[in-house]
């Protein structure tokens, strides 16, 4: 059997998670059945502000206390979160050294609607992929499973916002990166924008 990880579906993965799929052989396995958790990175990512870490969380209909299999959980759009996201983005890294370079394969993502929070998770990290030169199979579960002893890894309880930055992580430019210091494991969109081709190298533990 080949090697694979399973995971949580989340929009813009952070550089761990993307650790674990260095090695093309191994199977990005994203569980779309697994009911949503409150306190992780499954409605949120984090990027590099001017005053430091900044989240961006995409808005559910019910709230963060559902509990649903994360294929139901749908957006709530009514917020315009997209073009709020988009404009943060813009606002930050707009003149970071590679986001020209990336800005019009990612800006469809916060164009076209997503009802459902997975597909847009999902668009974003198969667009990710391209950009990163990773070529790792996905697959989607099509049932719940609580345990994958076969599995080489299992990311859907560790990926949590509390634990994000332990580790050790390659240091690389930032955009405000002189006024509060080197900031890690933030989502991979901060590596791609600043270090573009060369991220894919800069993701293993130093």
């Amino acid at each position: 059997m080949k090697p694979f990880v399973v995971s949580p579906v989340v929009p813009f993965p952070n550089i761990a998670w993307w650790r674990h799929f260095i090695d093309p052989a191994v199977t990005i396995l994203l569980d779309e059945q697994e009911h949503f958790e409150k306190m992780s990175f499954r409605n949120r990512y984090m990027v590099a502000g001017a005053d430091g870490v900044l989240t961006l969380s995409i808005p559910l209909q019910a709230g963060r206390q559902q509990r649903k299999a994360m294929k139901e959980v749908v957006i709530c759009n009514k917020t315009r979160w997209q073009i709020q996201h988009w404009r943060t983005l813009v606002s930050i890294y707009g003149r970071a050294p590679y986001f020209e370079h990336y800005a019009p394969a990612l800006a469809p993502l916060f164009e076209q609607p997503f009802e459902y929070l997975t597909e847009f998770s999902k668009a974003g990290i198969t667009s990710l992929q391209g950009m990163l030169r990773m070529t790792n199979p996905v697959r989607i579960t099509a049932a719940y499973c609580r345990d994958y002893p076969e599995a080489s890894g299992d990311l859907r309880h560790q990926i949590r916002t509390n634990n994000y930055s332990e580790g050790s992580y390659r240091h690389y430019y930032q955009t405000f990166g002189e006024r509060h210091g080197f900031l890690p494991n933030l989502s991979i969109l901060d590596l791609l924008f600043s270090e573009g081709p060369a991220a894919s190298g800069l993701i293993g533990a130093p």
